[in-house]
């Protein structure tokens, strides 16, 4: 086949994309997209690329992200390093006096300055922040057992507004505060639901290493009703770590956002499929 044949065919491919994304774009037209990192993706350098090109773009489209995100594995690494042991407790991190600077450590200084030279590396104007920049995050102890775990009790969604009246993109650490000035290790689903509902978020996209919420047969359930959600809960449709991604989906749709949709953070262009065309990508849940 003649090359520049090719070539025109792959164009007017491209373009035909592009014109059927039009509307969406239109639709999400200087909305505001949480979208919380998490999994592999945080680990695979070419996902990551990906992630932030999607990210970029987004912006660049008049779309307004707000990426936050985790680092289980990456802080289990460190801890080891340091000789300080991991223990859970009803799967939550116990958080010690110990554990708690090296997780600050590594959630608002590796993992974030990552995402943030990555998405700037893709041409955005990525911002690093934590819960306890200007009072971003307030939490208190989530359990006295599981020691400086907090959970967030007020979102301060000035700074984030002013980040996206602008060109910058915040990239936000789940590291809250507490009213005497602790520090708090925060699960970071939990921190993108709050950030969305106090944002009034379009959508909450929560990346993570599955494609969405299955069936029994094993098959993706592509929308889910809170009734929906919680009738699978109940029959053991919905399992382990899916919980609390559910629950973070449900407390956010009570609170103002529009629909969370769990879905594959591994997959090229997961966001891009998701906000921008038909197809879609993952589960949506709703009221």
């Amino acid at each position: 086949m003649d090359k520049r044949k090719t070539n025109n065919y792959e164009s007017v491919s491209t373009a035909g994309t592009l014109a059927q994304a039009l509307p969406y774009i239109q639709r999400y037209d200087n909305a505001v997209i949480v979208v919380k990192l998490g999994g592999h993706a945080m680990e695979d350098a070419s996902a990551m690329s990906n992630f932030a090109r999607d990210i970029v773009l987004m912006k660049q489209c008049n779309v307004n992200p707000i990426v936050v995100h985790g680092g289980g594995p990456m802080i289990n690494e460190f801890l080891s390093k340091m000789n300080i042991k991991t223990r859970f407790l009803d799967g939550k991190r116990v958080t010690d006096e110990k554990a708690i600077p090296i997780i600050e450590m590594v959630l608002s200084g590796n993992i974030n300055k990552n995402i943030v030279s990555a998405i700037n590396f893709e041409g955005g104007k990525a911002i690093g922040l934590s819960g306890k920049d200007s009072n971003l995050m307030i939490c208190e102890a989530d359990d006295p057992k599981l020691g400086f775990v907090g959970k967030p009790v007020t979102i301060n969604p000035e700074i984030l507004s002013n980040f996206l009246e602008s060109d910058f993109i915040p990239v936000v650490a789940p590291i809250g505060v507490g009213v005497e000035g602790q520090t708090f290790n925060v699960n970071a689903d939990t921190v993108a639901g709050s950030i969305a509902a106090a944002m009034k978020a379009d959508r909450l996209l929560l990346l993570t290493d599955v494609p969405g919420v299955k069936n029994r047969m094993g098959e993706i359930l592509t929308k889910l009703s809170i009734s929906d959600v919680k009738a699978l809960i109940d029959d053991g449709t919905i399992m382990k770590g899916m919980i609390p991604k559910v629950q973070t989906a449900i407390k956010a749709s009570e609170n103002g956002v529009r629909a969370t949709v769990i879905l594959d953070g591994r997959a090229p262009n997961a966001c891009l499929l998701e906000l921008f065309t038909d197809h879609g990508a993952g589960t949506l849940i709703r009221k």
